[in-house]
């Protein structure tokens, strides 16, 4: 993205990489900082620093560059990435304040897949599912080995072993690993703190389960849902729902095949669920669950697209399946019902008088199909 801006600017810009070898050396970032002041005294200037997190002191030298900016009004434009979600974020809140504007580049969708790969709309769909959206790893589809090792080396192994280890206070690194693997062996499911801990090898205290798991969501691996409920207290107290935010972790540690709607329907259903909530998340969207025995709604969202009541269905099922959807949509009127579900079973909400898409659609085009 940096360097298609710096060919669209061309003379104007310059693009620097902060994990080149040349920026590790004193004095390297005060010379290209004199370059990029000189071309901003003489016209509009883009500054694109990328993987801004490898420079040292990065937070501080870049507060003490926006500062000059704006004391001499230099008309420059300054654009930093940074692929270490916490890196960057923690430079971000401790010496950046109202500085900057951050963007969060969500995760690649279907619709980008089939864009950039050339993909029909329906392989694009099925790739998503069984092996999530990495755009690095989808040349390794057809070697399913090399596929599974590039997600693990590539992409787990560095999240965690790099950037979550090393910049955050993690006493037990084993259990951290535990933590992320229930995850991932649980997509779409509500699981008590309590039991992820009793289902681990190392022992571990719930508070420091629950601090895992906000770990990983900073690092946008794993989202825990918290309970949609009126009173904030019973909420926060509520066990999560552990969305994997991106299907290629679920099938880069899965020692298998990843399903598919023959192989494994069960398995292949749960997937799909985790691959659509995943995808609202991605979308900015303030995802919960609903529950309360024996009634569920998979997810309530709230956010730009409106406030709906969404039950994935993936599989057979009839009207009863959907009594939570309805009780749910009594109790708040302002979420619309939505069922995400096959094509051949969608004429079940039709009957009950939900709205329904199937998850093809609904993976496709969100709910933009349901809002005009």
């Amino acid at each position: 993205m940096l360097l298609e801006l710096a060919r669209e600017w061309g003379e104007s810009a310059i693009y620097l990489a902060g994990d080149a070898p040349e920026a590790a050396l004193p004095g390297w970032w005060e010379a290209q900082w004199r370059r990029v002041s000189e071309l901003a005294r003489r016209s509009k200037a883009l500054l694109l620093v990328d993987e801004v997190q490898y420079l040292p002191q990065w937070s501080r030298v870049l507060k003490s560059a926006i500062d000059e900016v704006y004391r001499l009004r230099l008309p420059l434009h300054i654009v930093v990435s940074g692929s270490a979600a916490l890196a960057v974020g923690a430079g971000t809140r401790e010496t950046m304040a109202g500085r900057f504007e951050r963007l969060v580049i969500r995760q690649w969708t279907a619709r980008d897949l089939a864009d950039a790969f050339g993909l029909e709309r329906d392989e694009a769909l099925e790739r998503y599912v069984r092996f999530g959206s990495f755009p690095g790893s989808m040349g390794l589809v057809g070697d399913l080995p090399r596929w599974r090792a590039y997600v693990r080396d590539s992409i787990i192994e560095p999240a965690i072993g790099r950037d979550l280890m090393v910049l955050q206070p993690v006493r037990k690194p084993a259990l951290l690993r535990q933590v992320f693997a229930v995850a991932t062996g649980h997509p779409g499911e509500i699981v008590t703190l309590q039991k992820i801990a009793g289902s681990l090898s190392e022992s571990g205290a719930t508070a420091t389960v629950a601090h895992y798991l906000q770990l990983l969501e900073e690092a946008y691996l794993v989202s825990p849902l918290q309970k949609f409920s009126a009173r904030e207290i019973r909420r926060r107290s509520s066990p999560p729902k552990l969305i994997v935010l991106n299907n290629a972790l679920l099938a880069g540690t899965l020692p298998d095949d990843p399903p598919t709607q023959s192989s494994d329907p069960q398995l292949w259903g749960r997937w799909v669920e985790n691959a659509c909530i995943a995808f609202v998340v991605a979308n900015g969207q303030t995802v919960r669950y609903w529950r309360e025995e024996p009634l569920e709604v998979d997810a309530v969202v709230d956010g730009a697209w409106g406030k709906w009541a969404i039950e994935v269905k993936s599989g057979p099922h009839t009207s009863r399946d959907l009594a939570g959807l309805l009780e749910f949509c009594r109790r708040w009127p302002e979420f619309r019902p939505l069922v995400v579900s096959d094509d051949e079973y969608k004429d079940v909400a039709e009957r009950t008088g939900l709205g329904r898409l199937t998850w093809r659609e609904f993976l496709w085009d969100g709910v933009a199909p349901l809002r005009g």
